[in-house]
């Protein structure tokens, strides 16, 4: 029996348990495929859900819709697979998108500028369009040597109160006229302790050291420390979004009560009407929204004044009087910001409706072999393969979003994991976001290079699993034991996602 892929839950569940039913002699009541809402028991619903979300037990074949990551949003997979629209977005919708691609590829002058559209830049900055560390909606970069420069690799600064009280949350190496740039950042790579693989093979390791140079108010203060990020993959958010914030909670397990030695933590910003706000984006799920993401990136990336983060001055803190001082690119057909809320809404659906590209090579023998070692390795308990999104309400025109009730193979539990002192930033903290894994065997298609974890380190998808460690350490370790074959079928599975 065929099964159809790209349609959206409320039909496929009812056809993935027949189809399950079916080989198994059984037979299953027949049911509307897209039932009102009214009409279906929230019991009901709970268990489909539950019986298409259960982790895999067999896998002599691709799972039903497996192919599929995004339901009926996913994308086409070739060189551009980072930058298509959902494949379910209506006409209007897909227009909407593409308008925001146009603002996210806009190259911002500094103000003033008889272009009052697109000036604003800075006074600090580090690119001049978000497509400039997000390339084709890939993650960034790192340089090879210290003369090259990063292409969305930024150094975050934390201390007490956030920041540097001189420099703020993040470094920005480039200025508007007038305005020195805050440092020359360059990395060299430090080799660190090789991995020796069960068959004799060993594996060599780096990391980046940072080196800041040229700083223009001085060095940082005693309890800055600076940290690397690097631009993570666009693909999915607005699924991510869509998410329940009870399922995500479901896998948290802070204490680890039930002593696997998994104890994910889910990431809670502060609350709403006594209602706790869950982050989930960012390296470190500091973020609750892809519109606050965006907010936060516009402000301290580009310098943009925008309806979150209004200041013109971006990151730039009272020390630095010049850049207070500089002209802002603020416009009454913007409401007096620099991206004004229209154009900001267009840019959040952009971003948001960037689909996860379709799988490759799902059904072959080594994929699937690798699956089960995946599986077996103990990687599934926090890159969690399948969630059903939410429904979500009518838009104003009385659509149902593209996003909504979906069933999507994210492989991320978003939530934190203590992920050992290796991966350990620059201020101690250990605590990671599980990185959703769908297209990331798409990697060097779109960027163009492999960079893997926050700070770019892992150069192959074999090290980024090596320097795992902490609460990832038992299932490394059974990776670092495989056969190689088995290994090399581990990797098959990760490029096919």
């Amino acid at each position: 029996m065929r099964i159809t892929h790209g349609i959206p839950f409320e039909i496929c569940g009812g056809l993935w348990l027949a189809v399950f039913a079916l080989s198994f002699g059984l037979t299953v009541p027949a049911f509307p495929q897209t039932p009102p809402r009214d009409a279906l028991s929230l019991a009901d619903e709970a268990a489909r859900i539950a019986a298409v979300t259960t982790p895999a037990t067999d896998f002599s074949r691709p799972e039903p819709y497996e192919a599929r990551p995004g339901g009926a949003a996913t994308g086409a997979a070739d060189r551009s697979s980072f930058s298509q629209p959902l494949g379910n977005l209506r006409r209007e919708q897909r227009l909407s998108f593409r308008l925001g691609e146009a603002l996210f590829d806009k190259l911002w002058v500094q103000a003033p500028s008889s272009t009052q559209a697109s000036d604003g830049l800075g006074p600090l900055f580090n690119a001049r369009a978000c497509a400039s560390c997000h390339q084709g909606g890939g993650r960034g970069t790192v340089p090879s040597g210290p003369d090259e420069a990063p292409l969305g690799l930024v150094v975050r600064l934390m201390g007490p109160n956030g920041g540097d009280p001189v420099y703020g949350r993040q470094i920005q190496t480039r200025a508007a006229a007038g305005v020195a740039p805050e440092a020359h950042v360059s990395i060299t790579w430090q080799p660190a302790a090789p991995i020796r693989l069960a068959d004799g093979t060993q594996i060599p390791l780096r990391k980046p050291v940072l080196h800041l140079s040229d700083l223009a108010h001085g060095p940082l203060a005693p309890s800055t420390s600076a940290d690397l990020r690097l631009a993570p993959p666009l693909i999915g958010l607005g699924l991510l979004e869509a998410i329940g914030e009870a399922d995500i909670r479901t896998r948290a397990d802070p204490a680890d009560a039930d002593g696997d030695g998994i104890s994910g933590r889910a990431q809670v910003l502060g609350s709403t009407g006594g209602k706790p706000i869950l982050g989930r984006f960012n390296w470190r799920a500091d973020r609750a929204s892809i519109a606050e993401q965006n907010a936060a990136a516009l402000s301290t990336d580009l310098g943009l004044s925008n309806p979150i983060f209004p200041a013109y001055s971006g990151d730039c803190t009272p020390e630095q009087t010049r850049c207070l001082a500089a002209p802002d690119g603020g416009s009454v057909q913007h409401e007096g910001l620099e991206l004004g809320q229209q154009a900001f809404a267009l840019l959040r659906d952009y971003t948001a409706r960037l689909a996860p590209p379709a799988r490759r090579g799902l059904a072959n023998p080594d994929v699937l072999r690798g699956k089960r070692i995946f599986y077996q390795s103990g990687c599934e308990s926090c890159h969690r393969a399948k969630f059903v999104t939410e429904r979500l309400a009518p838009d104003a025109s009385g659509a149902v979003p593209p996003e909504s009730f979906q069933l999507i193979w994210p492989y991320s539990d978003l939530l934190l994991h203590d992920m050992g002192e290796g991966l350990a930033g620059g201020d101690g903290a250990r605590e990671w976001r599980t990185p959703p894994l769908w297209g990331i065997g798409l990697t060097q298609a779109v960027s163009g290079a492999h960079a893997f974890l926050h700070d770019g380190r892992a150069a192959s998808l074999l090290e980024a699993i090596l320097w795992h460690g902490g609460e990832a350490a038992p299932a490394r370790d059974r990776v670092i034991a495989l056969p190689s074959e088995d290994r090399a079928a581990l990797l098959a599975f990760l490029r096919s996602l």
